[in-house]
């Protein structure tokens, strides 16, 4: 099963913010059985996020994540570009509208904002593309959404980490199912990673399993992660591994 991402920001492309939403959310895509195909960063524009979309949407992933763009400001414009996109209207969706009225109320309430009535840029974030599920931003006031077209899921998140974060593990891991890949990172104590290259071939060949080498630079040790979907499976192929010479030390 395949998966992309696409991270939406200019801050992304400015070098003012570090992406890390995309590592989080490619460990947990490949935790469920998904490889990561690519992963795509635009800015703030309408017209280079639809394009992009259009571009995932040919190449048929089973899953799309989309993260960013969702706050109230002028700049946030991912649900109107999705909607573009897919060729579908951008709707009120009142529910989300309530929602948003309780969080600014509930600031309000602790004192964090001096107002707590609606205006145009908290109304803004209550607009999804037409026929999409709103997915609850339990740490913010901007929800998520999933929609399905021409199969596939597409799932678009908010590029706040700790918002994103825990609508991707509440929302949007439990609709991809029970399916999970284990992942096992290890030590080889090998000093040059040529070395390692033949034997790693060598247990693709044999084992249900995928490797992933991480030279730590020319010394003692290279990391490496061995995928696969059974405990059984990873601790046959690190076996094979260490009857042709290869000692391994749990961890990196």
């Amino acid at each position: 099963m395949f998966a992309e991402m696409l991270t939406i920001g200019d801050e992304l492309l400015t070098g003012n913010t570090v992406d890390s939403n995309s590592a989080f959310i490619a460990q947990k895509l490949t935790e469920k059985g998904y490889w990561v195909r690519r992963k795509t960063t635009v800015g703030d524009d309408v017209g280079e996020i639809k394009k992009v979309i259009r571009e995932i949407l040919n190449r048929k992933p089973e899953v799309l994540i989309i993260s960013g763009g969702l706050g109230p400001t002028h700049d946030d414009v991912t649900m109107l570009a999705v909607a573009e996109a897919l060729n579908r209207e951008l709707v009120l969706c009142e529910e989300c509208l309530e929602r948003i009225r309780e969080f600014y109320r509930e600031l309000y309430e602790k004192g964090l904002i001096d107002d707590p009535e609606l205006n145009e840029g908290r109304k803004k974030m209550a607009y999804l593309p037409e026929g999409a599920e709103p997915l609850k931003n339990t740490e913010g006031a901007a929800p998520g959404a999933y929609i399905e077209h021409e199969g596939v899921r597409i799932f678009i998140l908010p590029g706040m980490p700790r918002e994103m974060k825990a609508m991707l593990e509440k929302e949007v891991l439990p609709r991809l199912g029970e399916r999970k890949f284990i992942q096992r990172k290890l030590l080889a104590e090998i000093t040059d990673e040529s070395k390692l290259a033949p034997l790693l071939i060598e247990a693709l060949e044999r084992f249900d399993v995928r490797i992933h080498s991480s030279p730590k630079g020319f010394g003692k040790y290279i990391g490496i992660i061995i995928f696969g979907e059974s405990e059984g499976e990873i601790e046959r192929a690190k076996a094979f591994l260490e009857e042709k010479g290869v000692r391994f030390e749990e961890g990196w």
